[in-house]
């Protein structure tokens, strides 16, 4: 199986998107395609032994579309100064359209020779007429989407604006050609002006779509923006300013105080301090030496450096992240599904009842005229737009948000389900705590010193992953010890590693380490004292025999006590699941306020104990650091990585928070729930508009006064679509802990 994501031309509603996503899914070899509206791409997952992309692009084409290639970038395009003169241009010819068709009956001063009482109307139906074409090349990519789009059974909102124009166009020319032979009496069948102002407003209404879907993918663009746009390489010439493009893996580039981090790389010359806030969170700038990552997007806060490009492009930390975004936004939650279901069935409908409308009123014995502009209104207002975007728009600006404040979700439908949550659990060691432990006490039982004994267990850790490695790791550092070779080395996840250094059979481990090779410990006394005092263990073991206890300590997160303070408002439970010591969790767990907590447990037992949760008809979150909780993370019904930093393509989490700060769950679970509240808002919205909007077109309040005419209709329709807009973007004001501007 394989993926591409392709940009789309050529969709305007939410009944395109959904009429090429339809068709899409339909096509031999297509696994699974979700189309985009907002973003105007398709993500779609092929089998690759049976379609390629020229194939997959000839289904766009078919389906009525236009494929304009791999998706590579977000952009914003700025309306340029011509097509802001032709609106400008079309504006003032609408004013004049309506000023001479309208300004008899108002009284306004018209010149005699354009009023319809002289000549029988004959010249002022010409340059209505003429006015009126105007508007028709105007419109005629509206016309144009709306006949191929029926022809290729995908109508959407462009087919309503179609039919309803040239049927109110044609009319209005057999009434012309009966006034210029002389019967004035048509003069009150021209419906020039109504076919103008409908493209005008529905070309006004598109003008402003185009400009607020920008502005939901603003909060995205800034992740690509963070960038620069070219960078200072290291040649044998001298310096050499290239762009980002030019820059291979493996070259040297120079960074001065003040200028941007052009890409992923490592330091191999000078020492400074990087600001990485957008990434990390971390409002200090960090010290940064020979040796030390630097990522793409940091600002140079105060030294010349150095450093050498490794991840570049697509692989990149800010590329990772905008794909993931961008596929999160792809995918559909829920609610989701279902708005986009009723919207592909709300075209034809309308189309359906525009045409039994138009039969029924003149069954009923009304005029061809009346039941003309009741057919058109019909069309005009029903608007599938607002309806479409209830929930797309609501899902980027939310993911966008997400984002800018390092929360990543791989899937739309985190959004809508994060507010069921019941339970949150969470793992200990780099999620409650910060993992970066000390070394506290050690009982030596060996003949060694301590830094010969630490030599060869830090020489076993170096090879691992786990947090408490790195305690012994930061201890090789500051005593300036060398690491010694390690052969066969092996991770026990749960129990500890294996290694051996000289040809020594050396263990590092809990206790339940020296249970599984059936090792004697007499020294639980020790390891009781070592727990009461808030400590991991760590048993060193040479050739079976225990020849040291090591005692580990970490530190509480500043924040965590809030955090759960915070879930419990909320009515959340809260839960440590970890593989230390019963005693060293509760001591933890007292601190912050957790009342249940799973200690000893293997990462195959956390894994249970989601199951058993989630059997219980709880909605689960896990937290955890994404190393030794994958199993956990993939079973809960959310897993979430936590303090993941660069590293954000974890396969088992559905959330990475590349900031350490526990707040991000809170502001995770308060996104969700606003951003379910808009949507609910928008679709109720959408919803009630069309169905009265809709009987009032039909004509059910007639009898008390109330209609519609063809040019309120389009000018209801923008003003549907801009309700939805304006409300979504409400969600950009939500008050976030992880805020930074």
């Amino acid at each position: 199986m394989k993926k591409i994501i392709l940009s789309i031309d050529g969709m305007t509603c939410s009944a395109c998107s959904n009429g090429l996503e339809k068709y899409l899914n339909k096509q031999q070899g297509i696994i699974k395609a979700s189309v985009n509206l907002v973003m105007a791409n398709t993500t779609i997952e092929y089998d690759e032994g049976i379609l390629d992309q020229v194939k997959i692009e000839e289904f766009v084409k078919q389906a009525g579309f236009k494929s304009l290639g791999k998706f590579k970038e977000i952009k914003i395009e700025k309306s340029q100064r011509k097509d802001k003169i032709k609106f400008i241009f079309f504006t003032i010819l609408a004013i004049i359209l309506m000023y001479v068709s309208m300004g008899h009956m108002l009284n306004l001063p018209i010149p005699l020779v354009i009023s319809p009482h002289y000549m029988n109307g004959k010249n002022y139906t010409v340059l209505l007429f003429v006015l009126t074409l105007f508007f028709v090349v105007y419109g005629f990519d509206i016309l144009k989407n709306g006949y191929k789009n029926l022809v290729h059974k995908t109508p959407n909102m462009d087919t309503l604006v179609s039919i309803g124009v040239i049927s109110s166009f044609l009319y209005s020319l057999y009434s012309m050609y009966m006034i210029i032979k002389g019967n004035s009496n048509y003069i009150k069948n021209l419906y020039f002006e109504s076919t103008s102002i409908v493209i005008y407003f529905v070309k006004l209404g598109r003008y402003i779509d185009h400009i607020s879907r920008d502005k939901t993918k603003e909060s995205i663009v800034k992740l690509v923006e963070m960038t620069p746009n070219t960078a200072i390489i290291k040649t044998e010439k001298g310096e050499k300013e290239v762009t980002l493009d030019e820059i291979n893996v493996g070259d040297i580039i120079i960074s001065r105080p003040g200028s941007k981090i052009a890409v992923d790389g490592e330091i191999t010359f000078g020492k400074t301090h990087l600001d990485e806030s957008f990434i990390t969170g971390e409002s200090k700038p960090i010290s940064k030496e020979i040796g030390s990552k630097v990522i793409a997007g940091s600002i140079n806060y105060d030294g010349y450096i150095e450093y050498k490009a490794e991840r570049i492009g697509a692989s990149s930390t800010i590329s990772e992240i905008v794909r993931l975004v961008v596929e999160a936004s792809n995918t559909k939650a829920p609610i989701a599904n279902m708005a986009d279901k009723v919207s592909g069935y709300f075209v034809p409908t309308i189309i359906i009842i525009a045409f039994i409308t138009f039969i029924f009123y003149l069954f009923l014995g009304k005029s061809f005229n009346e039941s003309l502009i009741t057919f058109v209104t019909i069309l005009v207002i029903a608007c599938p737009c607002s309806l479409g975007l209830a929930t797309p728009l609501a899902i980027i600006v939310s993911e966008g948000l997400c984002a800018n404040n390092g929360i990543l979700i791989k899937k739309s439908e985190i959004l809508e389900n994060a507010q069921k949550t019941n339970i949150v659990v969470f793992d200990k060691t780099g999620t409650l705590t910060y993992g970066k432990l000390k070394i506290s006490e050690i009982f030596n039982y060996s003949n060694m010193s301590d830094d010969q004994l630490l030599q060869l267990a830090g020489s076993l850790e170096s090879k691992s992953s786990h947090p408490i490695g790195k305690a012994f790791i930061d201890y090789l550092k500051e005593k300036n010890i060398k690491i010694k070779k390690v052969e066969k080395f092996e991770n026990i996840a749960g129990y500890g590693i294996i290694g051996q250094i000289q040809k020594e059979n050396i263990i590092l481990g809990n206790s339940k380490i020296l249970e599984k090779y059936k090792i004697n410990n007499p020294y639980l006394d020790n390891e009781k004292k070592l727990v009461e005092k808030g400590n991991s263990i760590v048993y060193v073991v040479e050739n079976n025999k225990i020849i040291a206890l090591i005692g580990v300590n970490d530190v509480v997160k500043e924040n965590a006590r809030e955090v759960i303070d915070a879930l419990k408002e909320n009515k959340i439970q809260t839960i440590m699941l970890t593989g230390d010591n019963y005693e060293t969790a509760n001591k933890i767990a007292e601190k912050i306020g957790i009342s249940k907590v799973i200690a000893n447990v293997l990462p195959k037992e956390k894994a249970k104990l989601i199951k058993d949760l989630k059997q219980e008809g709880k909605f689960i979150i896990m937290c955890g650091d994404g190393i030794n909780d994958s199993p956990a993370l993939a079973n809960a019904d959310i897993g979430i990585s936590v303090n993941s930093g660069t590293d954000i393509a974890i396969d088992s989490a559905d959330v990475v928070l590349t900031r350490d700060n526990l707040n991000s769950i809170i502001d995770l679970l308060n996104i969700s729930k606003k951003t379910i509240k808009i949507i609910k808002q928008n679709l109720f919205w959408a919803f009630v508009y069309n169905f009265l909007m809709i009987s009032i077109a039909i004509g059910v309040l007639k009898p008390i006064g109330i209609s519609l005419n063809p040019m309120l209709a389009s000018m209801a329709m923008v003003f549907s679509s801009i309700t939805v807009v304006l409300n979504t973007l409400r969600l950009k004001r939500i008050n976030l802990s992880n805020n930074q501007g």
